[in-house]
């Protein structure tokens, strides 16, 4: 796929509908460090954005290192996602005006007036995913047919691709 809109349009569409990714950071012991994240229902444009507390652990895990992973599943329809990026906090409130959805208050309870609410922007350089068919039928034949002709499962009728933004 060529780099630029083209591979933005793509990722936008393999992401949208997933409500949930699994955002990993570089804790203070060089270890990886994985937690959810709700996404925000917009279109994506190279960004993502989510809401964080200023005050969370995963933010002072981005004090020393900005970089960041976001892995993305929607197993019932073979869809997986992994973005690569940098991430950095931001406390603009018009954005939040314009991210923030009334299901936020259940993270947020005092809603934009809380002072330790903030946004995570990733600014996505990199992604890879893996799109296959759907269909329990289509999985079942590919795996059969892998196993008749020594073939790797997956190979066939799944798309996979590495992007750079």
């Amino acid at each position: 796929m060529d780099s630029g809109n083209g591979d933005i349009q793509k990722l936008g569409e393999l992401i949208k509908g997933i409500p949930i990714a699994m955002l990993t950071t570089v804790d203070d012991e060089g270890c990886l460090r994985s937690r959810p994240m709700a996404n925000q229902d917009e279109a994506f444009d190279g960004t993502l954005w989510f809401f964080t507390e200023a005050d969370s652990t995963k933010v002072h895990e981005l004090e020393r290192d900005r970089h960041v992973n976001l892995s993305y599943a929607d197993a019932s329809d073979n869809r997986y996602v992994s973005v690569s990026g940098t991430a950095s906090v931001v406390r603009d409130r018009a954005k939040m005006k314009e991210l923030w959805s009334p299901l936020h208050k259940a993270w947020f309870p005092k809603g934009l007036e809380d002072p330790n609410i903030a946004l995570l922007r990733v600014e996505v350089e990199k992604a890879e995913y893996w799109d296959s068919p759907s269909s329990a039928v289509v999985r079942l034949f590919g795996f059969a047919k892998a196993l008749a002709t020594g073939k790797r499962y997956g190979e066939e009728g799944a798309d996979h691709e590495k992007l750079r933004l």
